[in-house]
């Protein structure tokens, strides 16, 4: 007797082939970034492999959004000291080009070079989460230990999690971009950043969930939950990603110092003048984190659910961004002049932002807000690409690793120098000491906002020349310069 196909059988709620068969149907066409794989990294493998950016997404999350908020208000820890604890991870992020060059030139007995670092850096993480729920019982006051005990477990807690999250964000990013073939490479990376996104969204809004009634055994429970988490999504992540060399092979390896692997990598395609343009461009895009909702608040008057809204806005201009980005450099399109054009949404973005104060608009702000998470994204992609187009000898991890600590280190002191400048002019301008033009609520968000379009201008300068001079995108182009202002629209990505 006869069956039916499997391809043409009807959809079965309770049969799960039925499920596989129609999301297999679906994937190719309408879900983003599908086209990422290959056959040297299937998509079930490169979507089990981003898990790791799921759980970094996870423990971004919990600390800068609900332990930020929950030590601050309901526990009553000094705002400076968190703001401290905060910024203890970038104590770990310059290295983050030593940590990829140590994965590049490990000689494991096992033959892995990537995944021991990715695991320690797992442990890293766990660790941290893992100290955190005794730290938060002291601060509590239900503890018997001092305050101070509580107040250095917790900076324990956030510098382990911290560390953790650059090496393995590093190694991880390493280890795709061995597995996948250069012409796939520039959208296995950007879905990469994209898992990062959904893993901070999911977070948040299980946070949110858990702990809708607050008492501080479930804050415990969330955090150790989220430790067990890291554990689970990493191990499946890592299982039978990197092939094991023969030890023999990892033995015979030259053995490389790190200054001359890093001469190397200097001397190939002008690239400290890149990660000079990564410095300016990640600082501009990142000093209105910290007082983007702030400023629709007190200036343009807006709800607190409004403003939180601005966030899934940001979000959505990113994912946007890596899209877009994902398809242009997957058309060859020159990875640095793909930046630029980042660059220049982020300006039209903040002069957006900036015009909506005298406009009272949410629909000014909210658009700028959006080419401001778009710029980012391009920004973000194309700096990463031409980076890792640079051929510095083998030593992929370093140069991803180089790009990590420049953008994170720059970041990191973008966001903590928007807030200082913001209080400092805000209080500037209630004193009058800046003029009667310049006495409203919004002059010190101006200022800042101002700053960051003079450091994209910068990040232009920089990145101009490096336009049609860096990477395998410019292959068969005329060399021609960077003419972002001579040219409109969006038909250059085509």
């Amino acid at each position: 007797m006869a069956t039916e196909s499997p391809a043409r059988a009807g959809f079965n709620f309770r049969d799960p082939r039925s499920w596989s068969r129609a999301w297999t149907r679906i994937g190719p066409r309408f879900l983003p970034f599908a086209d990422a794989a290959s056959a040297e990294l299937p998509l079930p493998r490169l979507l089990r492999l981003s898990l790791f950016q799921v759980s970094v997404g996870l423990a971004a999350a919990l600390l800068i959004g609900t332990l930020n908020r929950v030590m601050i208000v309901e526990l009553g820890v000094s705002s400076w000291l968190v703001a401290l604890m905060l910024a203890l991870p970038l104590l770990a992020a310059p290295f983050r080009a030593l940590i990829g060059f140590r994965s590049d030139t490990y000689r494991s007995p096992l033959g892995w070079r990537r995944v021991p670092f990715i695991w320690m850096g797992t442990m890293m993480q766990f660790g941290g989460l893992a100290i955190m729920p005794f730290a938060l019982i002291l601060l509590s006051g239900q503890g018997r230990g001092p305050a101070w005990v509580g107040h250095a477990g917790a900076a324990l807690a956030f510098l382990l999690v911290g560390a953790g999250i650059q090496t393995t964000q590093t190694a991880g990013l390493a280890l795709a971009a061995d597995l996948a073939p250069e012409k796939s490479r520039p959208r296995v990376i950007a879905l990469l950043y994209v898992m990062l996104l959904v893993g901070m969204i999911i977070a948040s809004g299980m946070f949110a969930l858990l702990l809708s009634h607050f008492n501080t055994l479930k804050l415990i429970q969330v955090v150790q939950g989220c430790a067990v988490a890291t554990i689970g999504l990493n191990v499946v992540a890592l299982w039978k990603q990197e092939a094991r060399r023969p030890y023999e092979e990892v033995a015979a390896a030259p053995d490389t110092r790190f200054g001359e692997a890093w001469d190397l990598f200097k001397n190939r395609g002008r690239s400290v003048r890149l990660l000079v343009a990564v410095m300016l461009g990640a600082a501009g895009f990142s000093m209105q984190d910290v007082i983007l909702e702030p400023y629709g608040g007190q200036v343009l008057n807006l709800a607190v659910g409004t403003t939180s809204g601005l966030t899934a806005v940001l979000a959505a201009g990113a994912f946007a961004g890596l899209a877009i980005a994902a398809n242009a450099l997957a058309r060859h399109v020159n990875a640095c002049r793909l930046a630029g054009y980042g660059a220049l949404v982020g300006i039209a973005g903040f002069l957006g932002v900036i015009f909506a104060a005298p406009f009272s608009s949410l629909l000014i702000f909210a658009s700028g807000v959006a080419l401001v998470g778009l710029g980012g994204g391009l920004f973000a992609m194309g700096t990463l690409t031409a980076t890792m187009e640079i051929d510095a000898g083998g030593f992929g991890g370093m140069t991803i690793g180089a790009w990590g600590a420049v953008q994170a280190t720059a970041a990191g002191l973008g966001i903590a120098a928007g807030g200082a400048l913001r209080d400092l002019f805000g209080t500037l301008a209630a004193n009058g000491s800046l003029g009667p033009a310049m006495d409203g609520p919004a002059s010190g968000y101006q200022v800042v906002y101002h700053l960051e379009i003079v450091l994209l201008f910068a990040t232009l300068v920089a990145i101009g020349p490096l336009a049609t001079r860096l990477g395998s995108s410019t292959a068969g182009r005329p060399n021609k310069p960077l003419e972002l202002a001579a040219e409109s629209g969006w038909s250059t990505l085509s």
